[in-house]
């Protein structure tokens, strides 16, 4: 009966104007069709928008536009609009089918008098909310959710009615039985509290199945309305109104290839609305067997006999079809008594052809059976079922541990993939449960060798695992379930430590934590004896051996800082000290110390590791692991102390992207200064001023991690991952080159004396230039033949290209460095001199003048961020090296680096790469006075930010505080961590140490676009 239409939901996020400020370099306005990122996962969807006309004006436009046809209509609808809400909300956690989203849509007030308000399921949402309402004449107030069904399209939202003080508050009546084929009606949204939308329609079905969006939350065992009414987005929840001016369905979904809309009836949602304004418990029966509608041809075909089908005609005259067994889920209380493509015929011996008297049945009778007479195949088969509690199988809580959030199997679940409705459920994949790919629906099958068949089961599980173990996983997709996965996983428990169950609190409307374990002591790691694989088979023994010092680097972070974009990276590093278990490793692996190192050595022994030092310029960092745990034959690699010449043979020893080790005999193609490009979006660390080595051999670009080696095993120079821009289709660009040896032995050298590098910098990044350009900007002919018999390899000098912001300028930008300390500057390895020394004599030419200038350095042991704040869903820290890199001035010490998804801040766009400048109009410049403001808010109130975007563009916002979803939360570097790092929570003015929330850099989004997936460090056993 259905035309298998392509459906569209309508919930809408947000366009740009209203809740998220241009990025940087987007200062356009603009408005497009664009993919709904709120909406129900497998929906085909799309949003239009009109320009902003403003309040009264857009309304009467509105008004006027759809109803001109009928003064009668436009009093309707001038009644109507004041009962008509908009709905801005955030689902605060990944729960069931729903991701943490922030979003808006419409509603209406039931009762004016205790404050209901109805909207979608698919808005009020299965898991936490938090949310506001605004009426027609911009009024606002809080709403909570009360009762969201487990199956049909609709919940009720409460609201304190003495709120609104300027419009009496008035509530639209349901009518049901007003929903007729041929009715005029009207569809009335209202988007943000700003854009009314008014669409005219006429019924044309009210016996259609129930639209089928794909994977995610599907209504079902439900008829639906159908009218061409063309609805857009954001109207989620509008009532369908007739011309008496009561709502006799509810707007759910549409057809993007067709202008129909689909709305839910309202015979359930009335007796739902019944039971809650009664006080009493809105009960929901199920025999866990999916029906559809079909038409009495196909009946036939599935063996409706004629005796059947004239007693269901005589008896409703107007039906066109019956109920049909579609899915019967196993072990449910239909399992093995109906069948698919069983035609119902009859409920305790009443004739029955309707979704909402099977309803009406089933939902009085839980607890109880029911007699049901089905035909198949011909024959009349009566069954006895008893009607389960559809409550029992939808789930109200769920746990957080390891930074993953779990629940029972859903009923939604179960029903889409016909499977019965046990199992955990991995609701949000993340921390140590992360999965390969990006993909949610994932069961866990068994923890640490032990079955967890129930969500009860696996707490008990976790709580007898240490921190810091590693145990075996196997789990299963439900899209897969033929295939189980077992992977060992990286137990995390001192990040976020506290394991925590949310219930759902439908008295209140928020989700209650309780603590339900402190996380076990890690278990003191052992000595363990392993071998390095051998390369027989390959020339240049010598040569080869390198690999002994070769060993793989996991880094998870996590919180994302400094604009990186990842949770978890895995590469391989070089030892270079092994009595001491010194690695160099790329910072593209190991981008800062707030994180976990893992150190695989020969594929067998994993050891923790810290982090010692971190080059600003030069794009690697050395970490130390204990080498008291390895018995292995690790080797400390021979690093040359002389550079590498373009031209010269060597051998390039790589890791490609599985991780196994290439061998190939080369050439050296290119050695040349290169600046990695910066990433446009959201500033990240990257290295400049750097003499980047290319081979010639392929396999140097599939390669992350390795060497440049000569035949007698000394390393000539490190191949290094290096994080390049975003590209166009949101992908980050990652470089492979090769860096010299002899630039990290000063390095080297006092760390290993025991000593952490204090390095200073000329804060610039420079540009090549050859001679035919200096000459023009002004260099004598003098310094060019000085230059030419300094490096007769190189005719070049280097220009200034940009200044960093923060200090005292001496040098500027487009000045030619001629010589440093009495030294032509010609190869950037002679900058190197800027590390030891805390004035510079530096000539420059400026302006076609020759400049002889004292310049200080930089000191760089305050780059790297110590200090991260979590405050209403944003990651605030100091502005990173990245950002004082690319900006002319440093606009605050406040700087916003990431925002998690279902956040405040994602509701009231406070954006990465935003400085925050004040408080409620008191100047927060840094963290310290931020912190301290902040705290002086109450929660749930409204406070304002002042605001400066990157490309130095001032607003103010203003965000209203959730400290129950989103306490505020510091990261504060501290040498005597175990991890390197104390953790505090600022909660209703009192400081307390630990962290009070989960969170997840899954879902922290470091620029407006979300990551199209995360890296996944699992060890795989086995596909079986």
């Amino acid at each position: 009966m259905d035309v298998g239409h392509q459906v569209r939901g309508k919930r809408k996020q947000p366009l740009p104007p209203l809740l998220d400020r241009p990025t940087k370099q987007m200062k356009a306005e603009a408005v497009e069709l664009v993919a709904d990122e709120g909406a129900l996962e497998g929906e085909a969807l799309f949003e239009m928008d009109i320009d902003h006309i403003g309040g009264e004006e857009a309304r009467l436009l509105a008004m006027a536009s759809g109803t001109a046809d009928s003064a009668e209509w436009q009093n309707t609808i001038e009644k109507v609009v004041r009962r008509v809400v908009s709905i801005r909300f955030c689902q605060t956690y990944s729960f069931d089918t729903d991701s943490a989203t922030t979003s808006e849509a419409t509603g209406f007030v039931v009762d004016s008098e205790k404050g209901y308000i109805i909207t979608n399921r698919h808005v009020v949402g299965a898991g936490p909310f938090w949310g506001h309402c605004v009426f027609d004449n911009h009024e606002e107030c809080d709403v909570y959710a009360v009762y969201r069904d487990p199956i049909h399209d609709f919940g009720f939202l409460r609201f304190d009615p003495k709120a609104i003080k300027y419009m009496p508050v008035a509530a639209l009546e349901l009518r049901p039985d007003l929903a007729r084929v041929g009715s005029e009606i009207r569809v009335v949204g209202n988007d943000a509290g700003e854009k009314l939308s008014i669409l005219s329609g006429i019924i044309s079905r009210i016996d259609r199945n129930a639209p089928d969006y794909g994977e995610g939350y599907n209504d079902f065992n439900t008829n639906y309305i159908q009218a061409a009414a063309s609805a857009s987005g954001g109207s989620s929840g509008s009532p369908v109104v007739n011309i008496d001016g009561y709502a006799v369905a509810l707007q759910a979904g549409g057809s993007t290839e067709a202008a129909t809309d689909y709305f839910l009836p309202l015979d359930r949602p009335l007796r739902a609305l019944r039971c809650i304004q009664r006080g009493e418990a809105v009960t929901r029966g199920t025999i866990q067997c999916q029906w559809l509608i079909k038409p009495f041809d196909e009946c036939r075909r599935l063996g409706l006999t004629p005796e059947s089908e004239a007693a269901v005609r005589a008896g409703f005259p107007k039906e066109i079809g019956m109920l049909v067994a579609e899915t019967i889920l196993p072990e449910g209380p239909s399992h093995q008594r109906i069948e698919e493509g069983d035609i119902l015929i009859k409920v305790n011996g009443e004739l029955l052809t309707k979704f909402i008297r099977l309803d009406e049945i089933l939902d009085s009778s839980v607890g109880q059976k029911v007699k049901l007479l089905v035909q198949r195949g011909g024959e009349n088969i009566e069954v006895e079922l008893e009607v389960g509690d559809l409550h029992a199988i939808t789930p109200d809580r769920f746990v957080t541990v390891c930074g993953a959030a779990f629940h029972d199997l859903s009923y939604q679940q179960a029903r889409l993939y016909a499977i019965p409705v046990r199992g955990v459920y991995v609701c949000e994949p993340s921390g140590s449960f992360r999965f390969d790919g990006t993909d949610r629906g994932w069961m866990i099958e068994s923890v640490d060798q032990k079955e967890t068949p129930d969500l009860k089961t696996f707490i008990e599980v976790m709580k007898g695992i240490p921190d810091r173990a590693r145990v075996v996983v196997v789990y299963r997709h439900l899209r897969d379930l033929h295939t189980m996965h077992t992977s060992i996983f990286y137990i995390d428990r001192h990040w976020t430590s506290k394991m925590r169950m949310a219930i759902r609190n439908d008295v209140t409307g928020v989700w209650d934590f309780s603590e339900l374990a402190d996380a076990l002591p890690p278990t003191p790691a052992v000595p363990r004896k392993a071998n390095f694989i051998r390369l027989d088979s390959v020339s240049h023994p010598a040569a080869v051996d390198v690999v002994r010092s070769f060993v793989r680097i996991s880094c998870t972070m996590p919180v994302k800082l400094d604009g990186f974009p990842r949770a978890r990276k895995i590469g391989c590093g070089l030892v270079i000290d092994a009595e001491k278990g010194h690695v160099v490793v790329s910072r593209a692996i190991v981008p800062y110390d707030l994180c976990d190192i893992t150190v695989t050595v020969a594929d067998s022994i994993i050891v923790e590791g810290k982090v010692l030092f971190m080059h600003p310029l030069q794009n690697y960092a050395i970490i130390r692991y204990d080498p008291s745990l390895v018995q292995a034959p690790v080797k400390s690699a021979k690093l040359s102390s002389e550079h590498i010449k373009q031209g010269a043979p060597t051998i390039f020893l790589g890791f490609n992207q599985n991780l196994r080790v290439v061998v190939a005999k080369t050439t050296v193609t290119d050695i040349t200064t290169v600046a990695i490009p910066a990433n446009a979006a959201a500033p990240r660390y990257r290295a400049i001023n750097v003499d980047a080595i290319t081979v010639d051999t392929n396999l140097s670009s599939q390669c992350g991690s390795g060497v440049l080696v000569s035949e007698d095993g000394t390393v000539q120079a490190l191949w290094l991952t290096y994080l390049g821009e975003r590209s166009h289709t949101n992908k980050d660009i990652e470089y492979h080159l090769g860096l010299a040896t002899p630039t990290l032995l000063p390095v080297v050298k006092q760390i290993q004396q025991g000593v952490t590098p204090k390095l200073r910098i000329l804060n610039v990044e420079l540009h090549i230039m050859q001679m035919s350009q200096v000459r023009i900007m002004g260099v004598s002919e003098e310094w060019i033949r000085k230059v030419e018999e300094s490096n007769p390899e190189r005719h070049q000098l280097f220009m200034i290209r940009k200044v960093e912001c923060g200090h005292a300028q001496y040098l500027q930008e487009s000045d030619v460095i001629l010589s440093i300390n009495g030294k032509i500057i010609t190869r950037v390895s002679e900058l190197d001199i800027m590390y030891d020394h805390d004035v510079l004599d530096v000539v420059v030419v400026r302006k076609c003048e020759e400049i002889r200038l004292q310049v200080p350095t930089v000191p760089t042991e305050d780059l790297e961020t110590n200090r991260a704040v979590i405050f209403c869903g944003a990651i605030l820290h100091r502005p990173h090296h990245a950002v004082r890199q690319q900006i002319s001035v440093l606009h605050s010490e406040v700087y916003v680096s990431a925002r998690t998804r279902g956040s405040p801040a994602y509701q009231y766009a406070l954006v990465p790469t935003n400085f925050i400048l004040a408080v409620n109009g008191v100047p927060t410049l840094d963290l310290d006075s931020f912190l301290r403001e902040v705290s002086k808010i109450p929660d749930n109130t409204y406070f304002r930010v002042r605001v400066r975007t990157f490309d130095n563009i001032p607003f103010v916002i203003t965000i209203k505080k959730n400290e129950h979803y989103f306490p505020t939360m510091e990261f504060v570097a501290d040498a005597a961590e175990p991890s390197g790092w104390r953790r505090i929570t600022h909660e209703k003015g009192v400081v307390d140490s630990g962290l009070a929330a989960a969170f997840t850099a899954e879902d922290m989004d470091e620029t407006f676009v979300a990551q199209d997936g995360v890296d996944a460090e699992t060890d795989r056993l086995s596909n079986s």
